[in-house]
């Protein structure tokens, strides 16, 4: 990241030995005063033990966090009522060792995530092993926030993370967020950890208001496989450090949470396991905001289309197929479509293009296709990727 982190956490992260790779899998985010929290989850129907321990802890504490404790390279997904036991494990844990170092933390203060391969016991053994020297070496530092951002990852290929400062009264306010996703991304929150850091001074309400404007208008609005996920989660923490109000810069907070959410997500999209190249859907004149959203999911999963991306074959028959199929009440004949500043539709039939021009232009690593539905003045910007062979060589082996 550039600058520091914002005020009033602590970070962490180590290899604990999860990952077969030895590479870091165990990340630790502080707040030693407390911070007040709001989360999103998952709406996959089958959920991994922290999301549902995470719920209850966040509940229970009324909003009121310590700490975050997040480990890759195992999902505690479907592991029953021990998995259930073996989150809350770690809750208990590391709030054993801040009580140690007199830092007075809940059980339920505590926050887990974790990401990796569903159906295998979580090895809590070695996250108690490793929870001493991660809350030891905690720092408020760049290059702390950094490791935490690398340990996250899965079969990311890079650390993701997008910083805003706010300034109020010439006191500058930090907000901060990292997250991890390559594969299981689709709308409605995905294998996606999206974790957001503020010293601001807010109520868990306050946060949680602008964290679900943030996430409509930015994870809500991507897909890479169309896999929801068991695990994804999004946490808002503001420490209050700064001495800056959030409600004296509401509005400013409010574009600050939408713009590091749009780039996390643009970050996970452009990261995506095989991706050749990301692709702008960008749907004008939808009925509404959430008939814009079927009819760019219907086209961004597609097999059909996502081979077509990935061969830059500008097959638009493709596109309108996809549409129909949405469920979404359309004209065909109002719709026409754009491959960037090239029409390659018109009122839903065929047309003369340059097809040669229209490959060179889809060849790209990213570009735009925008079509217009002609039903009304909803518009939606919508990302995601091709299909590849890599995809599916990373997919077919990962347990094994």
């Amino acid at each position: 990241m550039n600058g520091r982190p914002p005020q009033g956490f602590l970070f962490s992260a180590c290899a604990a030995g999860i990952k077969a790779s030895g590479k870091p899998d165990l990340a630790l985010a502080l707040a030693p005063e407390g911070a007040s929290a709001a989360a999103m989850f998952t709406r996959n129907q089958v959920v991994a033990a922290p999301v549902i321990v995470g719920r209850e802890n966040l509940r229970h504490a009324q909003g009121q966090l310590r700490a975050l404790i997040v480990n890759a390279g195992n999902a505690n997904c479907a592991t029953g009522k021990q998995g259930l036991k073996a989150a809350k494990n770690v809750c208990a844990g590391v709030a054993k060792q801040l009580l140690a170092r007199q830092i007075q933390a809940r059980e339920y203060q505590v926050f887990p995530s974790s990401t990796g391969i569903i159906g295998v016991p979580l090895p809590v053994e070695k996250i108690h092993a490793a929870l001493q020297d991660l809350i030891t070496t905690a720092a408020e530092s760049e290059q702390a926030f950094d490791e935490f951002a690398h340990a996250i990852l899965t079969t990311d290929t890079h650390k993701k993370i997008a910083t805003q400062s706010i300034v109020c009264g010439g006191v500058e306010a930090i907000l901060a967020g990292v997250a991890k996703g390559a594969g299981m991304i689709h709308p409605d929150m995905a294998t996606m950890l999206v974790y957001l850091f503020t010293d601001l001074a807010a109520t868990p309400r306050e946060l949680q208001q602008c964290l679900e404007e943030a996430v409509d208008q930015s994870f809500n609005n991507i897909s890479i496989d169309g896999d929801t996920s068991t695990n994804d989660t999004v946490l808002l923490m503001a420490s209050g450090k700064s001495g800056v109000e959030l409600k004296a810069v509401r509005n400013q907070f409010q574009a600050a949470v939408i713009k590091i959410c749009r780039s996390l997500a643009a970050q996970i999209v452009a990261d995506g396991e095989g991706v050749k190249h990301v692709v702008r859907l960008r749907i004008e004149q939808a009925r509404s905001r959430d008939e814009a959203r079927r009819i760019a999911a219907a086209i961004a999963n597609s097999p059909l289309v996502k081979t077509a991306w990935a061969g830059a074959d500008p097959n638009w028959g493709r596109f309108l197929a996809a549409i129909g199929n949405s469920g979404v009440q359309i004209n065909q004949e109002r719709i026409n479509i754009h491959l960037g500043e090239q029409q390659i539709c018109r009122h839903g039939a065929a047309i003369l293009f340059d097809q040669e021009r229209a490959h060179r232009y889809m060849s790209e690593p990213v570009y735009d296709i925008r079509i217009s539905l002609g039903a009304g003045s909803a518009d939606l910007e919508f990302l995601s990727c091709d299909l590849t062979a890599e995809y599916v060589h990373i997919n077919a082996d990962y347990s094994t």
